[in-house]
């Protein structure tokens, strides 16, 4: 039996969140995530806007390193900042997901 890529998917977006969570023991480190976070996010808002499904989200992610290095790398570059941004995009698409369409249908 093969599980579904986007339950996958969804599962690196979790632990991306939990890990990013797991940064509140260092606040200063958790402050720098949360900011990056929230330029992706908005950055995500822009490439599949506010209506969207599962699926599009999940295709948006599979070139979401690409704009989400650009846009962290010009507006908020961190320290060590690269070796961050998987966590920063699971973490972000993890939130986002619940404004999809079929969320509540998965």
């Amino acid at each position: 039996m093969s599980i579904d890529p986007l339950t996958l998917i969804r599962q690196e977006w979790a632990e991306g969140d939990r890990r990013l969570e797991a940064e509140r023991s260092d606040p200063r480190r958790y402050r720098t995530l949360v900011a990056q976070l929230e330029l992706v996010t908005d950055e995500l808002r822009k490439q599949v806007g506010q209506t969207f499904t599962l699926a599009q989200l999940v295709d948006a992610y599979r070139d979401a390193d690409r704009w989400a290095r650009a846009v962290v790398e010009e507006r908020a570059p961190s320290p060590g900042w690269p070796r961050d941004l998987a966590l920063v995009l699971a973490a972000a698409f993890h939130a986002y997901q619940r404004g999809a369409l079929d969320y509540l249908q998965r």
